[in-house]
């Protein structure tokens, strides 16, 4: 494309980014192509962004962190050489919305590793559901034995399902969560709820039952193994379908689970702005490169759909050239002869 690549990775993440230069490079790219700058994110953007050369950003992170690469960038729009692009993937607050027609072992097994693999550390993680109280009992019953068969420890043992948190931060954060869920009356811990940091950092796989729909726990991204369920009125379907596309700020990924085509079309229809990757009877996770366009809309990024041409078309400059062979000799038109 002619484009060359200033990549800053993660701080928590700078190893695994390592490889992948050493991968590139043996492969034959070019020096100078990619060149990845490791370190604190407000040293190493500032010179970055306030070079006039400055391309664009692609951004994947937390959603205040990219809206302050937004405003550092228009505060001084004009010394650009040319106006940056912005593409940024951010935040969600993904959810798992269950018709009372859903199959109970297909939706329990979404919940589980939608909420769990990585231990929920994706944006796309299933972090709230929605189950009607007429199957609830059931689906309660089989999740909390789902859940006590995952196995934790090191990830290099491949038997196991989930590993640590990435690091103290985030294992604060989302205990911090779970602590508020234990006092607050208008929440219960059904299974998890542990956190250990004495040998890494461990929390369990934690499912909270909320009663009420804009809880603290449905609304605020957690990332981590947090899952937040409200159970709906069987008979209140589409309204919960409405309160579920008005209670998170975020619109990346969601899923709803039925058998009912009926059902499935409705949720289709009322969410359509809820999620950029929605899902029919699968867990909201998982998207392949090349395969499936990735990204959301409002507080979850600009919807440039990673791992497809329409992110990719977003850094080059197309360019229109027209040439004439029988350029005309007057300035006339054949309209203004006299008739």
């Amino acid at each position: 494309m002619g484009n060359t690549v200033v990549w800053k990775p993660a701080s928590a993440a700078v190893l695994p980014a390592y490889f992948i230069i050493k991968i590139l490079e043996e492969a034959g790219m070019p020096p100078g192509v990619i060149n990845m700058v490791p370190g604190p994110g407000p040293v190493v953007a500032p010179p970055a962004l306030d070079d006039v050369r400055l391309g664009g950003i692609h951004f994947t992170g937390s959603t205040y962190v990219f809206s302050t690469i937004w405003l550092a960038i228009g505060k001084d729009i004009r010394k650009y050489v040319s106006y940056p692009r912005i593409v940024g993937e951010t935040g969600g607050k993904d959810f798992i919305f269950a018709h009372v027609s859903a199959d109970t072992e297909a939706l329990v097994t979404a919940l589980v590793r939608g909420a769990f693999e990585y231990q929920g550390q994706k944006c796309s993680a299933a972090s709230r559901a929605y189950i009607p109280d007429s199957t609830w009992p059931q689906v309660k019953d089989r999740l909390i034995s789902v859940i006590g068969e995952i196995k934790m420890g090191d990830v290099a043992d491949f038997r196991n399902f989930m590993g640590g948190v990435i690091d103290k931060k985030a294992f604060d954060t989302i205990k911090g969560y779970i602590e508020y869920a234990k006092s607050s009356p208008d929440m219960d811990i059904i299974t998890g709820g542990r956190c250990d940091d004495s040998t890494g950092y461990f929390i369990e796989p934690t499912v909270v039952v909320s009663k009420k729909p804009k809880s603290k726990l449905m609304m605020e991204e957690i990332f981590g193994p947090v899952l937040t369920l409200y159970v709906y009125p069987e008979a209140e379907y589409d309204q919960t379908l409405e309160l579920c596309d008005q209670t998170s700020p975020y619109a990346l990924t969601g899923a709803i689970f039925a058998l009912d085509r009926n059902a499935i079309v409705k949720a289709m229809d009322i969410l359509r702005h809820a999620a950029g990757n929605f899902y029919v009877n699968d867990k909201p996770t998982g998207a392949v490169v090349a395969q499936q366009p990735f990204g959301g809309t409002r507080a979850s990024g600009t919807n440039d759909k990673a791992g497809s041409w329409l992110n990719l078309e977003r850094w080059v400059s197309p360019r229109a050239i027209k040439e004439t062979f029988l350029p005309p000799r007057s300035f006339r038109y054949p309209y203004m002869a006299e008739g």
